[in-house]
C-alpha cells in the first residue's frame, strides 16, 4: 500500500502533507510518496526522528499549480506540477491512491484525465462525509458537475453507496434524493424524473428528504446535482463556524458565563470535534479509475493523516473494482 501525496497543494504546503504523511507511516503503517520539490520536503522531513525508511519517500515534481489558476489549462501545460505527476504514480501502478489538498477543480482535473473515468460512469462526483447528529452522512454530489441529468444522480447513488459501505462502514446504506418536499411529486423536472429511477434501481431507496432533514442525519447517502450540493456544503461549512463563534462570544459575555464555560468546556470541545473535517480528512472523487481523495484547503496534519487511511481503506476494500462491479 503506497499513497501519492501532493505535498505541495494547500494551504499549509508542504509542512502538513509531510508531518501528516509521517503520523501514517507511525501510527497506521501506511506508506506514502511525497510528490513535489524535494529540497522543501526534505527539509520538513528532517524535523522529525525515527521516521520509516521504507515507508516515506519522494517524487520530484517541480511545479505547482495555484489556487487561481484555470484548472483544465494549469494540467495541461503544469505537467510537471505535482498534482499531475501524483495522479501519474497512481496510473502507472507505482502508487496505489492520491491525495490533495491542493484546488479542487485541479484535483478533480488532474484524476479525469490522467486515471480516465469508470466505463458506464457518465460524470465523476465528489462524495462529501457530512457530520449530522446520528454520525455521518454521505452528500454527492458536492461540487464536481453544475448541471447534471437524472441517469448521473442515479449513478450518484450506487457509487455513494458503495463508500458509505466499504469506506465508512455503514451497513445496507439508505438512499434519499434531496428535495423541496417529501412527497415524489415535488421538486423539479430533475428531482421528479430521478426519484422514479431511483425507485427501480435496487438501492435501499427511501425517497425524498428536505433540506432540515439532511443534518439530522435521515439518510446515509443523499443524492443531489453539483450545483445545489456545492451550496449545501459552503452553507454548512458557515453555519458551524457561525455558531461556534457566536457562542463563544455569549459564553465569554460576564464572569458567571465564564465559569459555566469551564464547566462545559469539555462537552463543547466534543461537540467541536464531531463537525471536524479533519476527522474524515477529505472527499472520494467518484467515477475515476483510481482511489482519488480531494481534501481541504486548510487542512492540517490530522486531517492529512485521516485522508491517507481513508485512502488506503478504498484501495483495501476495492472500491473502485466494487463500483465497475455494479455497472455490470
Amino acid at each position: 500500500m503506497r499513497i501519492a501525496v501532493d505535498a505541495m497543494g494547500g494551504d499549509y504546503a508542504p509542512q502538513q502533507a509531510v508531518l501528516g504523511s509521517v503520523l501514517a507511516a507511525k501510527e497506521e503503517k501506511i506508506a506514502s510518496v511525497l510528490v513535489g520539490r524535494s529540497e522543501e520536503i526534505s527539509r520538513e522531513l528532517a524535523q522529525y526522528e525515527d521516521v520509516p525508511p521504507d515507508l516515506i519517500t519522494i517524487k520530484e515534481a517541480r511545479e505547482v499549480v495555484e489556487f487561481n489558476d484555470q484548472p483544465a489549462i494549469a494540467v495541461r501545460k503544469k505537467r510537471d506540477s505535482s498534482i499531475v505527476v501524483a495522479n501519474q504514480l497512481v496510473k502507472a501502478g507505482e502508487a496505489d491512491a492520491v491525495i490533495s489538498a491542493g484546488s479542487t477543480g485541479a484535483s478533480m482535473t488532474a484524476s479525469l484525465f490522467v486515471l480516465g473515468r469508470i466505463p458506464g460512469i457518465s460524470r465523476p462526483a465528489i462524495a462529501i462525509p457530512l457530520p449530522t447528529v446520528k454520525g455521518v452522512t454521505v452528500l454527492l454530489d458536492a461540487g464536481a458537475n453544475a448541471e447534471n441529468d437524472p441517469e448521473d444522480l442515479v449513478q450518484f447513488g450506487v457509487m455513494g453507496s458503495i463508500y458509505a459501505s466499504a469506506v465508512l462502514g455503514l451497513a445496507a446504506p439508505k438512499v434519499a434524493l434531496l428535495s423541496i418536499g417529501e412527497e415524489e411529486t415535488k421538486g423539479n423536472k430533475l428531482v421528479i424524473d430521478t426519484h422514479q429511477l431511483l425507485k427501480e434501481s435496487g438501492l435501499d431507496f427511501m425517497g425524498n428528504i428536505e433540506g432540515k432533514d439532511l443534518l439530522m442525519g435521515a439518510a446515509d447517502v443523499v443524492v443531489c446535482d453539483g450545483f445545489v450540493g456545492n451550496i449545501i456544503l459552503k452553507f454548512a461549512e458557515g453555519m458551524a463556524t457561525a455558531i461556534f463563534q457566536k457562542m463563544k462570544e455569549a459564553l465569554l459575555q460576564s464572569t458567571l458565563t465564564k465559569i459555566g464555560a469551564l464547566a462545559i468546556k469539555p462537552g463543547l470541545k466534543q461537540l467541536k470535534d464531531s463537525f471536524d473535517y479533519s476527522e474524515y480528512g477529505g472527499a472520494p472523487l467518484l467515477g475515476v479509475k483510481g482511489v482519488s481523495i480531494i481534501s481541504h484547503g486548510r487542512s492540517d496534519a490530522k486531517a492529512y493523516k485521516n485522508a491517507i487511511k481513508a485512502a488506503a481503506n478504498g484501495v483495501r476494500q476495492d472500491m473502485i473494482g466494487k463500483i465497475q462491479a455494479s455497472l455490470i
